[in-house]
């Protein structure tokens, strides 16, 4: 039943998660973890940069639309976003629903230096410490996944590794529960992960609970460059979009033109 696809999306990751722990010697993937300084005080000042700063999605399958593109190398989009002045990347990473892996984690970030996004579904300390590891500059924490004591250790442990946090939420009481816990960045998620609809009215709505020290990041059913306009103007910093460009024939091009619509409709309104 689609009301029963957040909590299975939540254990398969959970399962995913201990079967890496148990294969990998924890001093192997804290050496990996220590190997590198991720910045993820860069991926929350490139979103505060004035402009359209759009967090760029490399994915190849999603529950709702099914594989996105036939042939999918997330390096290749990865450098196509970076040349169209993408403000960040994130790659999916979740396995069971969207045929993601650390692997496409690992490939970008040897394509390109701007802050990179894990999204996932992550539950545990060791996600975050291999996320690290593998590359990432922030991941990503989904209120409606965690409890709140859960959701504030990661927050903590993301802190503490260096890496962002971007704390994703549907609704009121997610957001009261974000803030509690600590959350600096903040994700809009339009799209209510239980039935995989889009409900757009969220934005609007929950922007205004956001205090202005907080970054806000619009993400899922964003597609045109007015969308882009309206909510840069209603406040949001940010802007995840992901298969809006996956679908297209060329990500980074559609990335360009979205861009530089977005930019010239903001300008002529000032």
């Amino acid at each position: 039943m689609l009301n029963d696809l957040l909590p299975a999306m939540v254990a398969a990751a959970r399962r995913s998660a201990l079967e890496r722990e148990r294969a990998v010697p924890r001093a192997e993937f804290e050496r990996q973890a220590a190997a590198r300084q991720p910045r993820g005080d860069a991926f929350r000042e490139t979103l505060r940069t004035p402009g359209i700063r759009i967090i760029a999605e490399c994915k190849w399958r999603s529950p709702s639309r099914g594989v996105l593109r036939a042939k999918y190398d997330p390096a290749e989009v990865a450098r196509g976003y970076d040349d169209a002045g993408a403000a960040a990347i994130s790659v999916l990473t979740e396995s069971s629903f969207f045929d993601g892996m650390l692997d496409h984690l690992r490939a970008v970030r040897a394509t390109t230096d701007l802050p990179l996004l894990r999204k996932d579904f992550i539950v545990t300390k060791f996600q975050v410490v291999e996320a690290r590891g593998a590359g990432a500059d922030a991941v990503l924490l989904i209120v409606a996944a965690l409890d709140d004591q859960t959701l504030r250790r990661l927050i903590e442990t993301a802190g503490s590794l260096g890496l962002a946090a971007l704390v994703e939420i549907h609704d009121r009481d997610e957001l009261t529960r974000a803030l509690q816990a600590g959350a600096t960045t903040i994700g809009v998620n339009s799209r209510n992960l239980r039935t995989l609809e889009v409900q757009p009215a969220v934005f609007d709505e929950l922007v205004l609970g956001i205090p202005n020290e907080v970054v806000a990041v619009a993400e899922s059913g964003l597609k045109t460059s007015d969308d882009v306009r309206r909510l840069r103007a209603a406040g949001y910093d940010g802007f995840l979009i992901g298969e809006r460009f996956m679908t297209a024939p060329n990500p980074g091009a559609a990335l360009a033109g979205l861009r530089t619509s977005a930019a010239a409709e903001l300008e002529e309104l000032r």
